[in-house]
């Protein structure tokens, strides 16, 4: 899969005193998506964006906003995030009771779909849904802070989904602990975005780090 692989820089791990610089340095940088985590304090036990924010910083580039929603219930909020700039909205399966409806909702606001599994979640619960989605989220970290190590017991779980998948345009996206180091066991397992925070933020050097993603990957 790696030849059509998507880098997403997540904006969590971002300096948030100069939040618009920082958008528009990992667009230069060569990103394909903007992933931007929002937390609630409650799903997840951190606070981050809002639709405020997300409104502010969508001037800051044209590469695709990938937001992704820890937040429970999140259908009350789905028109929020799309009229604020969302191109792809990301729900969780273990917060969203009626997770078919707002799938279509989702997309009835003009947005593809997504669904996140946590890393406790097993991928069936998707099975139903797969008509429904534009991408798949697979948590290899548990949500709710930045930095943490990747979970490897992932690998067969994105195996998996991959298989459910088959030949539907569907994206499949691993975050949580993805650096030079774990990327190519993500790629080579079928995932073909990845989510990468610290890994790029940490540096100087945006594009070099991207650079160094791709390369790892194999891509």
């Amino acid at each position: 899969m790696t030849d059509t692989l998507k880098i997403a820089p997540s904006i969590l791990s971002a300096d948030f005193s100069r939040l618009g610089a920082e958008v528009e340095a990992i667009d230069k940088a060569g990103c394909d998506y903007v992933h931007i985590d929002v937390m609630d304090g409650h799903f997840v036990p951190n606070l981050t964006f809002g639709p405020p924010i997300i409104e502010c910083i969508r001037p800051c580039t044209d590469k695709v906003f990938d937001v992704h929603l820890m937040i429970n219930p999140a259908q009350p909020h789905l028109e929020s995030y799309a009229k604020a700039g969302a191109d792809i909205i990301t729900v969780h399966a273990e917060a969203d009771v009626h997770l078919d409806r707002s799938l279509q909702m989702i997309r009835g606001f003009g947005k593809k779909a997504g669904v996140s599994l946590n890393p406790s979640t097993p991928e069936s619960v998707i099975e139903y849904v797969l008509d429904k989605l534009d991408l798949i989220l697979v948590m290899s970290v548990n949500p709710g802070f930045g930095g943490q190590s990747f979970i490897e017991s992932q690998l067969d779980k994105i195996r998996r989904i991959r298989s459910m998948i088959g030949d539907r345009p569907i994206d499949l996206e691993v975050d949580g602990g993805v650096n030079v180091e774990t990327i190519k066991s993500v790629t080579d397992a079928g995932a073909n975005v990845v989510v990468a925070g610290s890994a790029v933020f940490k540096g100087d050097d945006y594009s070099a780090t991207i650079g160094a993603l791709r390369d790892a990957a194999g891509a």
